[in-house]
């Protein structure tokens, strides 16, 4: 098999044991928008303000932002943006912001809220599966 499709297939098993989707009420409204804020000064100028993505820099929201995180975890979608974000100073932000970063875009991506904050360990997030269907 190639490496790629090895990859996909341990991110879908990991996902498949995720107990939780992100259709659950996984973070609250006020992270979200904290986490917008911070979108706003943090991503915005790469991604964009409407979440569309750049010339480098991919969407964040909408059918192409599902099309890539179905079938995996919130956890990695986190872990994504904490090591390689932003572009310019990787993993200068917290860990509690990068959370709340990952509340926005699941707000923006029409998934609803919850009563709890979504959990800044990665551990936590890996237990909840993104899904484009509820």
């Amino acid at each position: 098999m190639r490496k790629a499709a090895i990859l996909g297939l341990a991110a879908a098993m990991l996902a498949a044991q995720a107990s939780r989707s992100v259709w659950d009420g996984v973070y609250t409204d006020e992270q979200a928008k904290r986490g917008q804020t911070l979108y706003g000064k943090e991503c915005s100028s790469c991604h964009g303000a409407e979440l569309t993505g750049g010339e480098s820099a991919p969407p964040l929201a909408g059918d192409a932002f599902l099309g890539n995180w179905t079938g995996q975890t919130v956890g990695d979608l986190f872990e994504r943006i904490r090591k390689s974000m932003p572009q310019d100073d990787p993993g200068r932000l917290s860990r509690q912001q990068d959370t709340d970063i990952v509340a926005f875009l699941l707000g923006a991506n029409g998934f609803p809220a919850g009563r709890a904050e979504l959990d800044r360990q990665s551990e936590a997030m890996k237990q909840i599966r993104i899904e484009a269907k509820h």
